[in-house]
């Protein structure tokens, strides 16, 4: 018997056809929830050593937009287990996700995020407030919970540009799904305490985009430069941190000639100050 009903046989499943909810996760817990990443059985005990994680992601608030930027390590205990991993990822047109922690599923977590985007602004016709894809976002953290009490957590950083508002807001996640939204800027992964003191001692108010993104690069160098799992920039290589700015044009990556030049310039003052830029006193 078919067990999507008569005559479904060789057709989509009945669910696929009919108008319902505006959640793809939600949709997908109805009809297939094996494939949902929280759903899987996995082996007891912690498993954090046996999967890559990555580490470390910073989002800047600047007038007129955020900026979002991670490094491109991911390691597996002692051993680097990619180079040039990815952790910043387009959302959708007005916003960002940036992912620390077990990386292949965060990976897979940002690909039902933005698909979850998608099926909202189809099923609905518009799109998600800011607030509302924050929301979203903090659901499906929460669906992982079994997961993260066996060592293999999600920490994603969100951050987009409010059309209501018309500014960059970063928002912040823990294991359980709990959300919190952050100020000026903010970090996440093994490296973070290190890379938010150089955002808490190099961030200021009117920050010009090009600002912002000389303020990452310098935090997630010092990040790199204090915990062995964020990675550097790697020049011999061509490896930099991801960098992508969101503002009321939308979202845009950029390109590596553009963040090799600031790391660049980066090193050649590190050359002559290696603790970085000083902060004023006054």
């Amino acid at each position: 018997m078919d067990p999507h009903g008569p005559g479904a046989a060789g057709r989509l499943p009945a669910a696929y056809l009919t108008p319902g909810t505006s959640s793809f996760a939600e949709l997908l817990a109805a009809t297939a929830p094996e494939l949902l990443p929280g759903r899987r059985a996995v082996p007891a005990g912690d498993l954090s050593a046996l999967a890559p994680h990555g580490t470390t992601i910073v989002a800047v608030v600047f007038p007129g937009g955020v900026l979002m930027a991670g490094d491109r390590r991911a390691t597996m205990g002692n051993l680097i287990a990619q180079r040039d991993i990815e952790k910043v990822f387009h959302a959708d047109d007005h916003s960002a996700v940036g992912i620390a922690g077990t990386a292949g599923l965060a990976v897979e977590i940002v690909r039902l995020f933005q698909v979850e985007l998608e099926h909202y602004e189809k099923m609905e016709g518009t799109t998600l407030s800011l607030e509302g894809k924050a929301n979203r976002l903090s659901a499906m953290i929460r669906g992982n919970l079994g997961m993260a009490m066996q060592g293999l957590a999600v920490l994603p950083l969100f951050a987009g540009y409010d059309l209501e508002t018309g500014q960059g807001r970063v928002y912040s996640y823990d294991v359980t799904g709990g959300r919190s939204e952050e100020h000026r800027y903010h970090s996440v992964g093994s490296g973070s305490l290190f890379a938010r003191g150089a955002l808490k001692k190099l961030h200021r108010d009117d920050l010009s985009p090009e600002d912002a993104v000389r303020v990452a690069v310098q935090a997630l160098y010092d990040a790199a430069d204090e915990d062995s799992a964020t990675g550097g920039p790697d020049v011999t290589r061509r490896i930099f941190p991801v960098v992508s700015l969101v503002t009321a044009e939308g979202y845009r990556r950029l390109t590596d000639d553009e963040v090799g030049a600031h790391v660049e310039a980066v090193l050649a003052q590190r050359m002559e100050h290696p603790g970085g830029p000083p902060a004023p006193l006054r």
